[in-house]
């Protein structure tokens, strides 16, 4: 294996994936072997983001050490990810105008998935509101945000703390030395982590495949082909125009963060390429304080191919049940959407959860979601990919 590349081996794990899922389709005992694998792998990668986030975020603040620059930097940040993703979010019900991927779809025919859960917590995090929101950014206990997977109290606890150790000056050196001593073997941790990657790609591939099969694919082969076909686009052609501004190449952009958007791709989660991402781009050239801000704060503010997923979905929803939308329902929906995707932030399924509350809020049916359900780890798949590439 040695003589291949990470890229090469995770593509060859993701075929046989394929295969292995297609001979195993239906058969839940044979893949009960497999699943194992998978999970064991996603759990060793959010093992690692929690110590890499803040240990990232402390050096790079106190390093910084200016409470002007930060806010600076951090204005700047938030201000792209907002126009951003509001194009990416106008991208997509542009996209579901154009092609209708909705129209003509059988929904008597269609598998219906569980959405239980994203209800409870689409319903408990609409009540929250804005308010909640930004109170939910200062944690009450930093170990419980860290216990839970929470980035946003752990970025605004890791700014202040940051802060803390610039201000304390000579002081505080042994613990910046200590927290860059962190990052290092954490970085160490990752790269031994990596190599297990094409096993755990291999299992959640095979496992995706052996429980849905390719009928499921088929009536709502529309949607997947126009999610994809947007996503693409968005990638190319908006993330192109922002790349080419500030002096670089989108596809050189690719080139480097191949294997990173290979395992973003194939196990459907942004956390697993935090890290190498981090570490990628500043060998690129880019800041360690810029790099270290900017992407843990994009995981939670710059999803821009969940937002066009989200605004697809809507859309979609809307269309099967033969509901006109005008355009002032769809600019209105462009703006629940706004406030919605930032109010679930590191919410789990926060895509999923999004459109429930969109739905819930814009009069639709709910039960529309339930029918995506079932492709939505197809769709979690190149969004992934477009989130990891956005904040790169």
């Amino acid at each position: 294996m040695k003589k291949f590349g990470l890229a090469t081996q995770i593509f060859v794990a993701l075929v046989l994936g394929i295969i292995v899922g297609a001979v195993f389709y239906g058969n839940q005992t044979a893949i009960a072997y497999i699943v194992p694998i998978g999970d064991i792998f996603i759990h060793a990668i959010k093992m690692i983001v929690m110590p890499i986030v803040i240990a990232a975020l402390v050096v790079a603040v106190a390093s910084v050490g200016d409470m002007k620059k930060l806010g600076k930097l951090g204005g700047k940040t938030l201000l792209y990810f907002e126009i951003v993703t509001t194009i990416a979010l106008g991208l997509g019900l542009l996209a579901a105008n154009l092609f209708h991927p909705g129209s003509g779809v059988d929904i008597t025919h269609l598998a219906k998935g569980d959405i239980s859960a994203y209800e409870q917590t689409a319903t408990a995090t609409q009540k929250n509101g804005f308010a909640e929101t930004i109170v939910h950014i200062v944690p009450k206990n930093v170990f419980e945000s860290m216990a839970q997977g929470d980035l946003l109290p752990i970025i605004f606890f890791s700014v202040l703390f940051g802060l803390g150790v610039a201000a304390t000056g000579d002081k505080g050196k042994p613990v910046l030395h200590f927290f860059e001593g962190v990052l290092e073997a954490m970085f160490w941790v990752t790269n031994q982590v990596m190599k297990a990657a094409p096993f755990g790609v291999f299992a959640l591939i095979a496992v995706t495949v052996a429980k849905f099969g390719v009928g499921t694919l088929l009536p709502l082969g529309k949607l997947i082909l126009v999610v994809y076909g947007t996503v693409v686009f968005f990638a190319v052609v908006v993330l192109g125009i922002n790349a080419k501004l500030t002096g670089t190449n989108i596809f050189t952009l690719i080139k480097i963060l191949k294997e990173e958007l290979i395992l973003s791709f194939t196990t459907a989660s942004s956390e697993a390429v935090l890290p190498n991402i981090m570490k990628k781009m500043e060998q690129f050239g880019c800041s360690k304080a810029v790099v270290s801000f900017v992407i843990p704060t994009g995981y939670t503010f710059n999803l821009t191919g969940s937002a066009i997923y989200q605004s697809l979905a809507a859309l979609f929803v809307a269309q099967m049940y033969h509901v006109h939308m005008s355009l002032t329902a769809q600019i209105t929906l462009l703006f629940v959407l706004m406030l919605t995707s930032k109010g679930m932030a590191g919410v789990p399924g926060a895509s999923f959860v999004v459109v429930l509350a969109t739905l819930g809020s814009m009069g639709l049916p709910l039960e529309g979601v339930a029918l995506i359900a079932g492709i939505d780890r197809i769709l979690d798949m190149v969004r992934t990919s477009v989130n990891v590439l956005g904040n790169a």
